[in-house]
């Protein structure tokens, strides 16, 4: 349906705007927004599918299952694949049978937004208790290292290290000899 750029910019500037109306939880103006956004372009092609996924996904939030439901009923027709693919897992997801919740595996939040014309009993109800910082431990001085009894420690010549520098002179002789080095 887009008959010229101005309104293919106009089509993509409202899908935008739908978008982040839709990530900042203003559902309602994000349907507003995709729903003009949909008119503007043209429905079977790839623009157009984006944005009637993302209009499913909005009218569910909103609120309007059945308007999200029937749009992806309409999706699964859709000539682009990837829209097709997306609409059959949002509408999967839209037509699952909701889940009971038992009111034990929900946790009460209060709310605080009244919280200055609340009474003064209410508001030390929600405030937090002034606890005394625990104060830091002494750090423990370290013990001086004991004194290395010489009597003790192996002054013997070793070895090995005097047959791994053998080692290590033979083969730099042998390179030499072969011209490696």
């Amino acid at each position: 349906m887009v008959a010229n750029p101005e309104a293919l910019e106009r089509a993509r500037a409202l899908f935008q705007a739908g978008k982040q109306n839709f990530e900042s939880g203003r559902y309602r103006e994000s349907v507003e927004c995709l729903e003009k956004s949909a008119a503007l372009v043209e429905r079977g092609g790839k623009l157009g599918g984006e944005v009637q996924i993302w209009l499913v996904t909005a009218y569910e939030a909103a609120g309007r299952a059945d308007a999200a439901i029937a749009l992806c009923e309409q999706l699964v027709r859709h000539p682009d694949v990837k829209t097709r693919k997306q609409s059959r897992r949002l509408q999967a997801i839209l037509t699952a049978p909701r889940l009971r919740t038992r009111p034990e595996w929900l946790t009460q939040i209060p709310d605080l937004g009244g919280l200055e014309t609340a009474s003064a009993e209410d508001q030390k109800a929600y405030a937090v208790p002034n606890r005394p910082k625990p104060s830091r431990p002494k750090p423990r001085p370290k013990p001086d290292p004991e004194p290395i009894d010489l009597s003790q420690v192996n002054t013997k010549d070793n070895s090995f290290v005097w047959l791994s520098l053998g080692a290590i002179a033979l083969i730099v002789a042998g390179l030499l000899r072969f011209g490696y080095a």
